[in-house]
């Protein structure tokens, strides 16, 4: 789908150069003399590369849509992740790199969103927030206040995190797998 230069947001997935890209930044700008553009921040989807590219609203780009799938984690061995599609339980393997520090918080039989073009894992989303139970922990310090301290905790995952002080081992709590943070205690 072409749409015009000036018409790139945020999160569109744009072809360029060859090549995929996201549009992180972008900001209209009108200079007193010529014709206004788009300044947009750019990062390929393939190799992470940023580039800063200027649209003109007469130029036209192809926006690409991305096909998104649901997948169910299943297991990991010789640091590759495998996923099986939901619908028609084919399976896909993918790098542990490919998703970075996150893989950490994939469960057994997690389900996570998939989206890929022409065939091809372009980015993969996990869950906001999963439940982890904490396995290493420092011991309250009486007199410490609720409010303005956090201590640091190990999840069962390995991950570390800062938990309030009345958080104890052997306790679950909540954890936003996006900024890797405590959010609560689990129910």
């Amino acid at each position: 789908m072409k749409i015009n230069g000036n018409e790139i947001r945020p999160g569109n997935v744009i072809q360029h150069n060859d090549s995929l890209w996201i549009a992180v930044k972008t900001q209209a700008v009108k200079p007193g003399k010529g014709g206004a553009f788009a300044q947009v921040e750019l990062k390929n989807l393939l190799n992470g590369s940023k580039l800063n590219e200027r649209f003109r609203a007469s130029e036209t780009v192809e926006r690409v849509r991305l096909e998104q799938k649901d997948y169910q984690y299943l297991f990991e061995a010789d640091g590759m992740l495998t996923f099986m599609d939901s619908e028609n339980y084919e399976q896909i393997t993918l790098d542990r790199d490919f998703i970075g520090e996150r893989a950490a918080f994939l469960q057994d039989n997690m389900t996570v969103k998939v989206e890929s073009h022409e065939g091809r894992p372009i980015s993969i989303s996990l869950p906001d927030h999963v439940t982890l139970e904490i396995t290493e922990t420092e011991p309250t310090v009486k007199g410490q206040t609720a409010a303005s301290s956090y201590k640091p905790a190990t999840l069962e995952n390995g991950v570390r995190v800062m938990v309030p002080p009345f958080i104890d081992i052997g306790e679950k709590i909540i954890v936003d797998t996006n900024e890797l943070t405590y959010i609560r205690r689990a129910d």
